[in-house]
Formats: C-alpha cells, structure tokens, sequence
C-alpha cells in the first residue's frame, strides 16, 4: 500500500510528517489513520470530502470540516488541530473559512499557496508560517513553499511540480528558507510514489500532471529525506508558540 510506503521512508530517514486525511477516507480505513498516528505522525483533516473550498457554500464547508475533524478524533483519540483544503483552494475572497475553522476548533491552516494559478492560489499572500488575525480570532498559516524569481513566487513545495521540475527546485527553495530561518514546508501524495497505477483516459494536461514523473517521486523522496530534516506542522506551530 502507498502510504505503507511513505511511512516506510520516513521510519528510516527518522522524520516525522503531518498526514491530511479525509473524513471519508478514514471512515472506511480506520485502523490505515490508526497506523499512521502510532508511526508517531501528525493527523490533520482534509475536510470530509475532496471538494474544493469554491464549490462549497460556507455551511457546507462547516459541516465538512466539522465532521472531518469528529471522524478523525475518535479514531485517534487525540485532537485534530489543522487544516488543508483540497487543491489548496482557500482563495482571494474566500477568508470566510479561516474563521470558520477557528470557531470549529482548529489552531492552523496550511492552505493558502502564495502564487497565482488556475483554479488555486492565495497571490499575495506570505510565503513563510505566519500567525493571521481575523475577526474569529488567530490562526496559524503554514503555507507550501515557493521560491521568488523575476518578482514571482515559484511552486516548489511538492506534489507534480516535485516530479516534473528539476530536483534542484526544490532543494534550493528549502535551502533558501533555511538561509531565512523559516520552516519549509514540503508535500507528497501516497499515490504519487506507485509509478505502476492504472492509468485513465485524461486530457494531455491532466496526464502530464497526474502521471508525469511519477517513478521519480520515490529516488527523489530519498535523496530529499537525507538532506533535510523534517517535523509535523504541530511540532512547528509548538516551536513557534515557544518563541513569542
């Protein structure tokens, strides 16, 4: 299984990750969130289902990020403190969500990817965690990294700009955030290290940014996983609580 996978790598490289679950993904595969919280891994909510924040109405989304969050408690028997939308689709003018999650409970937010693209993209926003103030309270933002060139913010956070870009792309965004004193924040989908998926009949698009590079997601995730350490989104919020 993929996520078997994945925490094989992270047992053996020694890091702990945060892993955003669906609430629906975890209603049929309980003890799968089981194994990945005793692995010593963080377990966040990814809403209940994977729809995008702009195609919800702001009940819907409390009722996903609600129901998520009570899913995933139960089966832990641990708190569930952070967020992220699917498709990073917490967008300009959709801030109404973050003080929705701040009144359901949660403590962080890693939505809002700080470049502008189709369908996604919070332009303009910080690149670095950062504490928001919004009229339901605070929040902590850890967005994906990017890395500024020519004026613009470049993805190089994870997922098919990880398998498509050169390497370097992201080595250098995380040593450049290092460099800052900022927490880089990197991302991986289970699916992404089975090079050997069934493949649908997809635009040429989607094909390239579903399947594009996926048998180098594993040599790369290796090569990532011994040159940089890496912690669950918790552990950082805690190191920043520590420092104010």
């Amino acid at each position: 299984m993929c996520v078997d996978r994945l925490l094989e790598l992270l047992d053996r490289h020694g890091h702990t990750a945060t892993f955003f679950v669906l609430g629906w993904i975890a209603e049929r595969h309980p003890d799968l969130v089981r194994r990945v919280a005793a692995a010593g891994h963080e377990i966040a909510s990814h809403g209940f289902g994977h729809r995008r924040i702009t195609e919800l109405t702001p009940d819907d989304f409390r009722e996903s990020i609600r129901s998520s969050k009570a899913t995933l408690e139960a089966i832990i028997a641990d708190d569930v403190i952070g967020y992220r939308a699917p498709s990073f689709s917490i967008v300009r003018g959709g801030e109404w969500a973050l003080d929705i999650l701040i009144e359901e409970g949660y403590k962080y937010d890693s939505s809002l990817f700080p470049m502008k693209r189709n369908g996604y993209g919070y332009a303009g926003g910080e690149r670095g965690p950062h504490w928001l103030d919004r009229p339901a309270g605070k929040l902590f933002e850890v967005p994906p990294t990017t890395l500024r060139r020519f004026g613009n913010n470049l993805p190089a956070a994870g997922g098919a700009y990880f398998r498509i870009f050169p390497y370097h792309v992201t080595k250098t965004a995380i040593l450049e955030a290092e460099r800052d004193g900022t927490p880089a924040t990197f991302y991986v989908h289970p699916w992404e290290v089975d090079p050997d998926q069934p493949r649908l009949d997809v635009s040429a698009f989607t094909r390239l940014r579903h399947y594009g590079g996926l048998n180098r997601t594993r040599p790369r995730l290796e090569r990532l996983l011994s040159q940089f350490e890496f912690s669950s989104i918790a552990e950082t919020l805690s190191a920043c609580r520590e420092h104010d």
